[in-house]
């Protein structure tokens, strides 16, 4: 069975500024497909039919679909680390602690402030998730011109919205920052509030994307099969909080609530992890857990398997980093989302974990150029 899949799925883990580990990863990805292509200006989104982003991954996400080089992409994400998280004014802080006012102008500034979701700069299928907080649901945005909601007749088509917008919308992190506001329609507009796609199932938004790729409401109805379709999921490290040597009294009410966001998310990115090692093969990956390991040579019911399948995120745990020569490197130092200080560190954790694993991704990403864009 060939292992070079005909359609490429490229999907994306929000976290925040960790989300600079999976840049690193796509950057050696990047460069490793330039060398054996011989293009030095070969870009990710030649070899992606589909790129799909949750929160940070969004941005990301955004900014390789429009076909801008990984280097570009690594210096924007570091200049603005900072202003990713400016504290707010005072007397705004009941409101979010963080303002988003410089990023969102670089954000416009850099992918252009009239480029539209139906943009012809987009050089591949973009999916973006967010949260609709005025209805009360998960949101799916495409540039599928067959989508439902992107039909150009319609007054309110999402093809019209900006682009910058959607992609600060998915990672507007509830009180991290105020949610994103963006109007819709013309001849009888409305509004919309949202807030980040990581509060949804969908912060790894993987196999998410592999059911829009395939399922006939979304418009795509790509044929699946191992030898026909490759997801690459990038991730932004995983962490598992150890308390040792705790007991049962340890746990109040403000510490259980206080543990329950991260809980709550970082279960929802192994479930969808879980989910694509049993319906795909799965090629690389650590252990998910003692009980299933790493599931490369799982049997499952499903066979033949629907895709191909890669997870890239390296585990941050005392074991995980020194595994990466990094042991000087503390969990606790790198976990948080806002870890603005730690831009060198996490872009050195994304460095080694790519050295170990691009060899076993970059050759599944060679064949003839993928038949982007088309319904």
């Amino acid at each position: 069975m060939p292992r070079v899949s005909t359609r490429r799925i490229l999907a994306l883990d929000g976290g925040g500024i960790r989300c600079l580990i999976g840049i690193e990863i796509l950057l050696a990805l990047e460069e490793r497909l330039a060398a054996e292509t011989g293009d030095p200006g070969r870009r990710l989104c030649q070899h992606f039919d589909l790129v799909a982003g949750t929160s940070g991954g969004a941005i990301v996400g955004t900014a390789v679909a429009l076909g801008l080089p990984m280097r570009e992409i690594r210096d924007f994400v570091v200049a603005n680390a900072r202003n990713m998280f400016l504290e707010a004014p005072w007397h705004t802080r009941l409101r979010s602690w963080y303002d988003k006012s410089v990023l969102e102008r670089n954000m416009r500034d850099w992918f252009g402030d009239d480029t539209t979701l139906g943009s012809d700069k987009l050089r591949t299928l973009l999916m973006l998730v967010m949260r609709n907080w005025s209805t009360d649901s998960p949101w799916l945005v495409s540039n599928n011109p067959a989508a439902r909601f992107n039909a150009r007749e319609l007054d309110d088509c999402n093809l019209d919205l900006k682009l910058w917008q959607l992609a600060r919308a998915s990672a507007a992190a509830p009180a991290y920052y105020t949610p994103e506001t963006i109007r819709f329609g013309v001849e009888k507009p409305y509004d919309f509030v949202f807030v980040d796609g990581g509060l949804t199932a969908f912060l790894n938004p993987a196999f998410k994307a592999f059911q829009f790729a395939t399922t006939a409401a979304y418009g795509l109805q790509w044929p699946a099969g191992e030898e026909r379709m490759l997801l690459v999921s990038v991730g932004a490290g995983e962490a598992r909080h150890r308390r040792v040597g705790q007991h049962g009294d340890s746990v109040n009410l403000w510490t259980a609530m206080a543990g329950m966001p991260n809980a709550m998310l970082q279960a929802t990115v192994r479930e969808q992890d879980l989910l694509c090692r049993t319906f795909g093969r799965c090629r690389t990956g650590h252990e998910i857990d003692l009980e299933v390991g790493d599931m490369q040579s799982t049997a499952t019911a499903i066979e033949p398997r629907l895709f191909g399948y890669h997870r890239l995120s390296p585990q941050l745990t005392t074991a995980g980093l020194a595994a990466l020569g990094l042991e000087h490197i503390a969990t606790k130092s790198v976990i948080q989302i806002d870890a603005v200080e730690q831009v060198e560190a996490l872009s050195e954790i994304g460095r080694r974990y790519a050295a170990q694993v691009i060899d076993g991704v970059w050759r599944d990403c060679v064949d003839a150029a993928p038949a982007a864009r088309q319904a």
